[in-house]
């Protein structure tokens, strides 16, 4: 099969079989990110659990040093006074039965969730349309609060969640092919950080299996983890 013209352009850039270092590697993917729009650069962690058990999940949150480069629109499930806090710290939704209403109906035009814990009785029955998009505000992760100014300007500020699939793997976005290389290296070492950080107790055997970093259009980059 012939090769694209994109994909000659990117022939010899990478060495198969080779682990990069996390510099080199942001290099290589920034100078293949030659798409017409701000490629998301995203790392993937292949990790040695078994996700068939509880207590071997792999999720959290965590705030890039230089975020990910995306307008992060939150909802705030909040009333009376709560509700004026959160519009205040810049949630892009904000209510109460109109608003889960709305939802239930459809409406998922929104990037995070927050509940106020008085109203998560309410926002359970949203469950369906919520728990499937990663949506579901979780006091784990902080999103269920009455701390909204904290958590509604971490989320616009861009903090991130992540969370291992039923593979093992996660799949988080460390930025924007547009970034500095420092930005990016900087965001991709705190995040494998907090990914080394969260490692079960019960996990036996070789944890960080994998690492590799690749943009939207572009190639994976294997990232060297010893």
């Amino acid at each position: 099969m012939a090769l694209t013209k994109k994909e000659k352009a990117r022939e010899g850039k990478i060495e198969e079989g080779k682990a990069y270092s996390v510099e080199e590697a942001v290099a290589i993917i920034k100078e293949c990110a030659t798409a017409k729009f701000d490629e998301t650069i995203e790392g993937h962690f292949r990790l040695g659990i078994d996700t068939r058990h509880a207590d071997q999940a792999v999720r959290g949150s965590i705030s890039l040093p230089h975020g990910v480069g995306k307008d992060v629109r939150v909802a705030v499930f909040a009333e009376g006074d709560k509700a004026k806090e959160a519009e205040a710290a810049g949630a892009d939704l904000v209510g109460g039965d109109e608003l889960i209403a709305k939802i239930a109906d459809g409406f998922v035009d929104f990037d995070a969730t927050v509940a106020t814990p008085d109203m998560m009785a309410k926002v359970g029955r949203l469950g369906k349309v919520l728990g499937p998009r990663s949506l579901m505000p979780n006091p784990k992760l902080g999103t269920v609060t009455n701390d909204l100014e904290k958590i509604v300007g971490e989320l616009k500020a861009g903090r991130i969640e992540y969370r291992a699939d039923k593979f093992g793997i996660c799949h988080v976005p460390v930025g924007k092919a547009s970034f500095e290389e420092a930005a990016l290296v900087e965001n991709f070492n705190t995040l494998l950080d907090e990914i080394n950080r969260s490692k079960p107790a019960s996990s036996k055997g070789r944890y960080l299996k994998s690492v590799t970093l690749t943009s939207t259009m572009g190639p994976g980059v294997k990232i060297e983890t010893s």
